[in-house]
């Protein structure tokens, strides 16, 4: 299986980071974490994203707040699917994040999610994955479903209480 490369701007980012790492992890996804800055260290985010496929990467997250041209960076080096979480920040609450990540160039596209969406992320990279690997597709089914049974019980319990 592939594995998943997340990178993340800075250390003050990996509690919205572990949570892309946790749902990977959930359904057995092998994947990296790792601090790369797209200003303070271009060189290893670059040399990374353009080593990634070559070292069994099959998608790359990049994480990053306030001009969060991380995601783009990576993309701008690798043909690897790169999906962008902007985080949230205090100066704009993160929606300089968002629209430095989704307004990318023609020709480099970044999938982006919403703001500190870590886990729509990570399951973005599995359903990526899971079109060669269905196994991971499989997981993928029974996730969805479970998320059904908890929203109907959810709607039992709010029925039975207020629908006499």
């Amino acid at each position: 299986m592939k594995k998943v490369g997340i990178v993340m701007g800075s250390a003050s980012d990996l509690p919205v980071v572990r949570k892309a790492a946790e749902t990977l992890a959930s359904f057995g996804v092998p994947h990296e974490v790792h601090v790369y800055s797209a200003h303070r260290t271009p060189g290893e985010a670059a040399a990374f994203a353009r080593e990634a496929r070559a070292k069994g990467f099959g998608v790359l997250i990049a994480a990053a707040g306030m001009a969060a041209h991380l995601a783009g960076a990576l993309a701008a080096q690798t043909t690897l699917p790169v999906i962008g979480i902007p985080l949230k920040s205090n100066a704009l609450d993160g929606v300089d994040a968002l629209l430095s990540t989704v307004q990318m160039p023609s020709g480099i596209p970044v999938a982006t999610v919403a703001i500190d969406g870590a886990v729509n992320a990570a399951l973005l990279a599995v359903q990526i994955l899971s079109v060669e690997d269905e196994a991971l597709a499989g997981k993928l089914d029974e996730h969805r479903a479970a998320g059904a049974a908890k929203a109907l019980a959810a709607d039992a319990a709010a029925a039975a209480e207020f629908n006499q």
